[in-house]
């Protein structure tokens, strides 16, 4: 049977309080658009999605690469062909996850169902690790943007009450890692802070510093726009965008699936080609 798809859990949740929307009056006049209901965010959910489609193909040229099928050879971690790319999906993400945040916060969302949510994502945190140091041995994952979101999630949730400050404290964050360093924090187990003086030799890192401003920005742009436009997150999409909404609240599903099913039919067209 394939496996039950996850929910993400930096998506938005369905407040407790969501009220089930009214059948619509009957009448002569064409229907107007559906409205999305009032615990879904279609808006951000498509936004989210945007970010893990753009990391698919990313992750399906670099597989591409390490297959030695995309001439000439590219190198995904100096060209900033590549790197800048990845800095903008990860940026993406992460603003995604902070402004769901700001939305489960005024939804009122329980710790319960927050610690719930939070196993998710380092559940599948843990499982990455464990894959990625079979196909990558010496460079395996300690620290990858799932252990990240994991730790920036408690962060965050704590932080949310500040409002105002966390612009602040977002810049900051964003500023420590270039104004302090110790060798302390070149270990692998030591690294995740952020404040090394050289970087882990690794597949995948997103230390919490300066990572976790990017986050902070989300949260404080997620409070802001539900107090000033909250039609930004909850107007109506397309109907050739619905796909993308959903796409969106399942995306830990789509991040855990999406590497095995690209490498299996890279692996499968050589076994093929060389029969």
């Amino acid at each position: 049977m394939p496996p039950r798809p996850i929910p993400d859990p930096t998506a938005v949740p369905n407040p407790p309080d969501a009220k089930k929307p009214k059948p619509p009056k009957a009448a002569t006049a064409p229907a107007a658009p559906v409205r999305p209901s009032a615990g879904r965010f279609d808006r951000l959910d498509a936004l989210r999605a945007v970010a893990i489609v753009w990391m698919a193909i990313f992750h399906f040229c670099f597989d591409l690469n390490y297959y030695r099928l995309i001439s000439p050879p590219q190198n995904f971690y100096v060209d900033p062909f590549w790197t800048l790319q990845r800095t903008c999906i990860v940026s993406l993400f992460l603003l995604c996850a902070g402004m769901g945040q700001a939305v489960a916060w005024q939804a009122g969302q329980s710790w319960h169902r927050f610690w719930r949510r939070w196993a998710q994502v380092a559940g599948c945190a843990v499982l990455v690790s464990i894959g990625s140091s079979f196909m990558f041995p010496r460079s395996w994952i300690s620290f990858g943007v799932l252990h990240g979101i994991a730790v920036m999630l408690i962060l965050c949730r704590f932080a949310a009450p500040l409002r105002g400050w966390l612009w602040p404290l977002g810049a900051l964050a964003l500023a420590l890692p270039r104004l302090v360093q110790h060798p302390f924090f070149d270990a692998r187990w030591t690294s995740w802070v952020g404040l090394v003086t050289r970087k882990p030799v690794t597949e995948d890192w997103v230390p919490v510093l300066p990572w976790l401003g990017v986050m902070l920005w989300g949260l404080a742009l997620g409070q802001w726009v539900l107090l000033n436009r909250p039609h930004w997150l909850q107007g109506r999409l397309p109907a050739a965008l619905q796909p993308m909404a959903v796409l969106g609240r399942w995306s830990l599903s789509f991040y855990m699936l999406h590497q095995p099913l690209l490498i299996g039919g890279i692996l499968a067209y050589l076994a093929l080609r060389g029969a």
